[in-house]
């Protein structure tokens, strides 16, 4: 399995299928989510496909200094992907957390870009808020383990302040508005009707003259079993992007 190494850490990635380069980004716990849904597959027929494990996540390392997962190191580990694999553009496609690191690859490496897709990722307010205030660690824990307790039990005990300091720098949202609507390259936008990003991505698309995707189902199963109409319209995008 190949790997980067950076700052003295592994980073995990996975390359399948030939063409222009499309990098696909994970959300929390969600490493293996473009393999499990199909996506990663089906897009492997036309293009070169990459898979990173985030730092912290999959098969990557995971060690807990938080200074390792601000957006720009974690934005630096993509590019360094790119580097090992002699890609000079790509296709960045994030979703949840892999929304704001590929958010992160338009504010910092723009022109890395041949274009950007953003599902299930309020690229504005980031995170949704829970019952008493901003969402907290703890509180996506206990929803992730009632919600979807094989991916929560992905997690092991050592492995938790790795998995934290990832949540942690979610927050981290200063100039995303602006990267993502000044970019020159495409950008389109996702989001499944029941997932809480979608009415705050389908605002920010409309005010910017982004195209939107709205599908059926909620965050997780946008991902892990998602609706035809994604595949359909990110191939589509991809396609005249290229």
């Amino acid at each position: 399995m190949p790997n980067v190494t950076r700052r003295g850490h592994r980073v995990h990635y996975s390359v399948e299928g030939t063409g222009p380069t499309v990098v696909l980004l994970h959300g929390l716990l969600m490493a293996d989510g473009w393999q499990a849904g199909g996506i990663a597959p089906a897009l492997a027929a036309d293009y070169r496909v990459v898979c990173i494990d985030s730092l912290g996540e999959g098969r990557s390392d995971k060690p807990d200094n938080p200074s390792l997962y601000v957006q720009s190191e974690r934005t630096a580990d993509v590019v360094a992907v790119l580097d090992a694999i002699d890609s000079e553009r790509a296709h960045i496609i994030g979703y949840s957390m892999g929304g704001w690191a590929a958010v992160g690859m338009a504010k910092h490496y723009p022109h890395r870009l041949s274009s950007l897709a953003v599902g299930g990722w309020d690229i504005e307010n980031g995170l949704p808020h829970g019952p008493t205030g901003p969402l907290t660690f703890d509180q996506f824990m206990g929803f992730a383990r009632q919600a979807a307790p094989s991916l929560a039990n992905t997690v092991r005990a050592e492995d938790e302040p790795a998995v934290r300091a990832c949540f942690d720098t979610l927050s981290e949202l200063d100039g995303a508005r602006s990267a993502v609507i000044d970019l020159k390259a495409p950008v389109l936008l996702w989001a499944a009707e029941d997932d809480p990003y979608h009415r705050p991505m389908r605002h920010f698309a409309s005010l910017h003259g982004i195209p939107f995707v709205s599908t059926g189902g909620n965050h997780l199963s946008a991902i892990l079993n998602p609706h035809p109409a994604v595949l359909r319209d990110l191939q589509g995008f991809i396609s005249s992007a290229s």
